[in-house]
């Protein structure tokens, strides 16, 4: 696998991440592909670099991991909502490996298969496991920029697409306005009060913005505060690296662009 370099990566401060969601699985059980193994009633392991736990409700946290010089293991986060009898795949992981592994997971272990995924950016991180869902007819939200984007870097893209706001079941997905990139979009689940922020969001212990070769910084305090205005309700917010906070992580992302 080739790996992109650095300019793609959504990391705020790299050393900063946190690891408290990696887990270790026998490299028997991952050799063999047994079923995930669970490490508690709601937290899952389905390789040494994807896991998955509970967030709230209904919502899961999945945590991806790709090896990056001279970085390490660099995790990023996404979501699974539960959707009825089915569920929403929010971010993909960073390749098709990982995002196989999550559909099997919400399958076979959630029992709630996916339908239908959504892409916050264009970037690896997002969407590196889209081709594992192509095969298997799941549609992928973005927007109309991801997916120009996508093509213009040589990456699928997303094949369901829309301009500002759109509806997928049970989640809201917005565009605020450029921030990390000029195509982030957020993802909101009223039921659990849970905001995914993704990398337009900063976590709790990032002191810097990270890399913003591909960000607006002047544009992005706008966009958060129309993100803020819009979903006053959020009591989860999730960025797109680190730990899970409160809404108090779009007022720190907003102080790290003074």
């Amino acid at each position: 696998m080739t790996l992109l370099p650095p300019r793609w990566l959504c990391a705020t401060a790299l050393l900063a991440l946190s690891t408290a969601c990696t887990r270790t699985t026998p490299a028997l059980a991952v050799e063999r592909n047994l079923p995930a193994k669970a490490q508690g009633p709601d937290e899952y392991v389905l390789a040494d670099d994807v896991s998955v736990r509970k967030l709230a409700p209904g919502v899961w946290l999945h945590v991806t991991e790709m090896t990056l010089e001279p970085y390490g293991r660099v995790p990023t986060n996404g979501l699974i909502i539960e959707d009825g009898e089915t569920s929403l795949l929010v971010d993909t992981g960073w390749d098709a490996r990982q995002g196989a592994l999550l559909l099997d997971w919400a399958r076979e272990t959630l029992r709630r298969p996916v339908r239908a995924a959504v892409v916050t950016h264009f970037h690896e991180d997002r969407l590196g496991g889209v081709p594992a869902l192509v095969p298997r007819g799941i549609p992928v939200h973005g927007l109309e920029e991801t997916a120009r984007l996508a093509t213009s870097v040589g990456r699928p893209g997303p094949s369901e697409t829309f301009a500002d706001t759109r509806t997928v079941g049970a989640v809201e997905l917005f565009f605020p306005g450029p921030g990390h990139a000029k195509d982030n979009i957020v993802v909101w689940h009223q039921d659990s009060g849970v905001l995914f922020g993704g990398c337009f969001v900063k976590d709790g212990a990032a002191t810097n913005l990270g890399n913003v070769e591909d960000s607006d910084v002047e544009a992005w305090p706008a966009s958060l505060s129309r993100t803020s205005q819009r979903f006053p309700e959020a009591r989860v917010v999730v960025p797109g690296h680190g730990q899970p906070g409160g809404p108090e992580l779009l007022s720190h992302t907003e102080a790290l662009l003074r």
